[in-house]
């Protein structure tokens, strides 16, 4: 599988504290390795984020992406449970 980030990504990430930005990545292999692992809680959105799904990086931080291609997985956003479905 392949990852890209859009840059709002990209800045919502840098403003993260270090050690949500490692949770990440850790969280992020896992769900390379295997996109239906149990602890990452993927499930599919709605609202705003129609048509896009996400994943639990810590309890309250989740990981927005859509599925461009059957091994493409683009991040659009990455935030607090608030912060992304106000």
């Amino acid at each position: 599988m392949r990852t890209d980030f859009t840059k709002s990504f990209h800045k919502q990430y840098q403003k993260l504290p270090k050690k949500t930005q490692t949770q990440f990545t850790e969280r992020l292999k896992l769900f390379i390795a295997d996109q239906n692992n149990q602890l990452l809680k993927v499930h599919s959105l709605m609202g705003k984020y129609r048509g896009c799904s996400s994943f639990n990086v810590t309890g309250n931080i989740r990981a927005v992406f859509k599925m461009e291609a059957s091994q493409v997985a683009l991040f659009i956003a990455i935030g607090s449970h608030s912060e992304l479905y106000e």
